[in-house]
This record gives C-alpha cells, sequence and structure tokens, in this order.
C-alpha cells in the first residue's frame, strides 16, 4: 500500500497534471482557429486515453456498435469518480459536450475556449436560467450533429446510484434524439471520491440500447427520467428498487 501510494503521488498524479497543461494549452491554441469543437475534441479524446495509460488501467467498451457514427445523443450516465470523463471520451467516437457552470464561460481565454470547443453554458443555481440553458442546448445538438453527455445524479455518488434529476430526459426530447444510457464501472477504484491516491484497475463502459423520443412530450419527462435511471442501474448491477421520482421541481 506504502508502495503504491508513492508511485501515485510522486509519478502518476505529476503525469496526469502534466498531460492535462500540456494537452489543455493545445487545445486552447487549436481552439482559435477551429471554430467546430472537433479538433479540440480530438485533443480531448488522446487526453482520456493517456490519462487511464498514465493511470495503468486498461479500459473496455461494450455495445459500441448501438452507436452509429454521425448520429447525435444525449448520453446518460452514472458518476463515481473524476476519472469518468476520461473513461468516456477515450472510448466512446462521437462528437461529445458537456455543460459547464456559466460563470467559466466569463473567464478570459477559458470562456473563449469553451465556447469554441462547442461546450454549453448552464445557470445550475437558477431553474428557470438552467431550463432556457437546456433548450439552447437542444437546438445545438439539433443544428450541430453533437452528442451530449450528462449525469443526472447531480454530482458524484460515494455507494449506491442516487435518484436522477430531469435536466437529461427534457434535454433528449426537447433536441428530439435517442437517449442512451451509459453504465461506467471501474472508475470509482482507479479514483475514490476524496483521494488523489490514482491506482490501476480494469474500467468498462456499458452501452445501453438507444431509447427513442419520437412522440414524447416534455410532460412525459418525469416517466422517462426513471426508466434512464432504470436501464443505467441495470448496465452497473445496481439494486433499482428505491427508484423514486426526483420531483418535477428539479434539473
Amino acid at each position: 500500500m506504502l508502495w503504491s501510494r508513492l508511485r501515485a503521488y510522486l509519478l502518476i498524479d505529476p503525469l496526469i497534471i502534466a498531460a492535462t497543461l500540456i494537452l489543455g494549452f493545445l487545445s486552447l491554441l487549436t481552439s482559435m482557429f477551429d471554430a467546430s469543437g472537433r479538433t479540440q475534441h480530438q485533443i480531448a479524446r488522446l487526453w482520456g486515453r493517456m490519462l487511464l495509460a498514465i493511470s495503468g488501467s486498461r479500459t473496455r467498451v461494450e455495445g459500441l456498435e448501438k452507436l452509429p457514427a454521425g448520429a447525435s445523443y444525449v448520453l446518460v450516465a452514472n458518476h463515481v469518480s473524476y476519472f469518468d470523463i476520461p473513461a468516456v471520451l477515450a472510448v466512446i467516437p462521437l462528437q461529445i459536450r458537456f455543460f459547464a457552470k456559466k460563470g467559466l464561460f466569463r473567464i478570459p481565454l477559458l470562456g473563449g475556449h469553451l465556447r469554441r470547443a462547442g461546450h454549453l453554458p448552464v445557470a445550475r443555481e437558477n431553474p428557470r436560467a438552467s431550463i432556457k440553458s437546456l433548450s439552447e442546448a437542444a437546438r445545438l445538438v439539433r443544428e450541430r450533429g453533437i452528442s451530449v453527455l450528462l449525469f443526472p445524479e447531480g454530482g458524484r455518488s460515494p455507494t449506491q446510484l442516487r435518484d436522477f434529476k430531469e435536466g437529461a430526459a427534457y434535454l433528449a426530447i426537447k433536441a428530439g434524439v435517442p437517449a442512451v444510457p451509459v453504465g461506467i464501472i471501474g472508475t470509482r477504484e482507479v479514483l475514490p471520491m476524496a483521494s488523489c491516491h490514482v491506482r490501476p484497475h480494469p474500467v468498462t463502459v456499458r452501452i445501453g440500447d438507444p431509447i427513442s423520443t419520437v412522440g414524447l412530450k416534455l410532460n412525459a419527462r418525469e416517466e422517462f427520467n426513471l426508466t434512464l435511471r432504470r436501464k443505467v442501474a441495470e448496465l452497473i448491477g445496481a439494486p433499482i428498487a428505491d427508484a423514486a421520482p426526483s420531483g418535477s421541481n428539479q434539473r
């Protein structure tokens, strides 16, 4: 255990920081010449693969054939570790974008980079502004042919799968694109919450069947949200009997 911690703190962590800084700077530079965000996304995918390689973790993806190239989706995943995003980026070859706090878009250089990379601002503290952000994101998903990854638990979960907030269901219905349940297994062991001790561990990303939103209205989002949670729970082998409506006031 002592050797593992020394290896993490003296070798793995510095390499992860260096890779993040170097590729982040490269992404910032390329964003000045590529307004589509596609080059930045390729750099992000390289970053994800590098972080997993540095950690010594082998990553396997199941169900990738369910996602035809060029299609748009709302990817809905469980969230247990900061390594979830690198794992998804590394193995799913879609043009994936993320939501980021609106305040980050006001920071010089970083804000411009986020906009040019195609990421989406969200005002989490303001429900009305949050709905506006989701509606704008739905328009961009349709127009740009991108996919969006959301973690509907609202944050990392230390143990069991938590109830889902309805933002992902809302976005998928509003955009008129399929929602895809994604189960991430093993990243908690790579980097647990409240820890800087990165360690090697097998990671699996399981892709469920895309769920069509054709014909669904926004007032069906609560039931659709529960369906998404149940499907993600099945992918990671989590108990689903404790699923409960998230409440129409949650996003």
